[in-house]
């Protein structure tokens, strides 16, 4: 869609526009819906030892997570180009902190499997973020601009390892709880905190620059829904919108597999963790999974501006090289952390995986934005989706009792370097190539319309 009045910049600083109040609610909505989507992977050992859950059941658990997400992700992202983003993310995070606050009601595996699957649906929140910030940032900066906000937002997935054990400890130690009472009273906070936020998205955005979708269709300034229905057609319609569906499971996927897994993988194969206390060792195994999950503080926001380099040196063709060399060296380091065996080791190498993991993600999203700007929300939707569908992928690997988490690993890393190749069949056409140009220069190198807006720090 056509959107006036979209930001040239990036002031990390002013709340007062809409675009800024879009950015920075965007991204804590997302960083709240990964916290409570995540919440109770670092809490998995005591739920595990609760229920007598095997290593099947766990698998299956880690499966369910995130397997509605690909629904949720394919419809919230047709919903998004009918009503808004704002209307999008007020629901969404009302009606799916439900299942993560009821959750503690969970009694046995089948009952803790459904609502595991339930609270899955609130990742499609990545999808309105990246929409969000997409009609309110212009082509010179939308790739750093979603890969920012959807970074600081996965981080929620590093804060939740390191978080939700303290929590535990805060409603055991302090409180008195015992650990079946105390992982339940932890997930009922996460979902209330989304509720409350769900309120607040509803009263400090609105959908466009412009103003909100239902005012801006009654002003004729967008298309009536019937003349928007085809989008998500010519959006499933189009090639390469289903390469970034692989290539976003190759990378999104494996980060969702790895929030899910890798407090577990540090306690079962490790040997520095046998000796310790439960909870100590649940709180150490936390803190060092959250390393992964924190360097979403700038390595997304790398992917994407790096993109925008790119892109403005080599053109659309260029965006599409940078993804082509984070998602190869991605598969690399994974293989390398996949033989590591002992602490020491393991720390930098997840680490440097994660590097690339976040930074293939960021150009992802930095080449989601010219597939096709009348059909944004389906292809982000799609997309998005394709990040669920590789973790769902990944997670049969990890039920499997015929091979061992580290081998899974390996496989893993196996198949996202020659995913990365796929990135070569991502082309654009010499039209699209001339179209995008003129965006992609920066505002000092080009004058500043006046409904523009100067967002840099002074």
């Amino acid at each position: 869609m056509d959107i006036n009045g979209k930001a040239t910049r990036i002031n990390l600083f002013d709340i007062k526009t809409p675009q800024m109040r879009a950015f920075h609610m965007s991204w804590f909505a997302f960083f709240l819906c990964f916290f409570a989507w995540f919440g109770i992977a670092p809490l998995m050992v005591i739920v595990r030892e609760e229920m007598s859950l095997t290593k099947d059941q766990v698998g299956w658990c880690i499966i369910g997570s995130v397997a509605i997400t690909v629904l949720a992700r394919l419809f919230i992202g047709w919903l998004c180009d009918r009503i808004g983003p704002r209307l999008c993310y007020t629901w969404l995070l009302i009606v799916c902190s439900i299942p993560v606050m009821c959750i503690g009601f969970a009694h046995d595996f089948t009952t803790f499997l459904l609502f595991r699957i339930a609270i899955g649906a609130i990742g499609a929140s990545f999808v309105i973020t990246q929409y969000h910030t997409s009609i309110m940032f212009a082509p010179n900066c939308v790739g750093t601009a979603n890969a920012t906000s959807a970074g600081w937002g996965n981080m929620g997935g590093g804060f939740t390892q390191m978080l939700m054990p303290l929590v535990l400890s805060m409603f055991v130690g302090v409180f008195g709880f015992s650990e079946a009472i105390g992982w339940r009273a932890a997930m009922f906070f996460a979902g209330l905190v989304c509720a409350i936020t769900g309120v607040a998205y509803y009263f400090l955005t609105q959908d466009t620059p412009e103003g909100n979708f239902a005012d801006l269709k009654a002003q004729g300034k967008m298309p009536a829904r019937k003349t928007s229905d085809g989008g998500f057609l010519a959006a499933c319609k189009d090639f390469r919108v289903w390469t970034l569906f692989l290539i976003y499971g190759s990378c999104f996927g494996i980060e969702l597999t790895i929030n899910n897994v890798a407090a577990l993988y540090f306690l079962d194969y490790f040997e520095e963790f046998k000796n310790m206390d439960t909870v100590k060792a649940i709180g150490t195994a936390g803190l060092i999974a959250s390393l992964f999950g924190l360097m979403n503080l700038f390595a997304r926001t790398l992917g994407g501006a790096f993109g925008d380099r790119f892109g403005k040196v080599w053109g659309l063709s260029g965006r599409v090289k940078w993804l082509f060399i984070t998602l190869f060296f991605e598969g690399i380091f994974l293989m390398f952390f996949s033989q590591m065996t002992v602490l020491v080791a393991a720390i930098p190498a997840l680490i440097l995986f994660s590097l690339f993991v976040q930074m293939s993600e960021g150009a992802t999203f930095s080449v989601v934005p010219f597939i096709n700007k009348k059909a944004l929300g389906s292809v982000a939707g799609i997309v998005g989706a394709g990040g669920n569908a590789g973790a769902v992928a990944a997670g049969f690997l990890f039920k499997s009792s015929a091979i061992n988490w580290p081998t899974a690993f390996f496989i893993l890393g196996s198949l996202i370097t020659v995913c990365s190749f796929l990135a070569f069949a991502i082309r654009f056409s010499p039209e699209e190539e001339e179209a995008a140009r003129p965006d992609l220069v920066t505002p000092a190198e080009k004058p500043e319309p006046a409904e523009e807006l100067s967002l840099m720090p002074t």
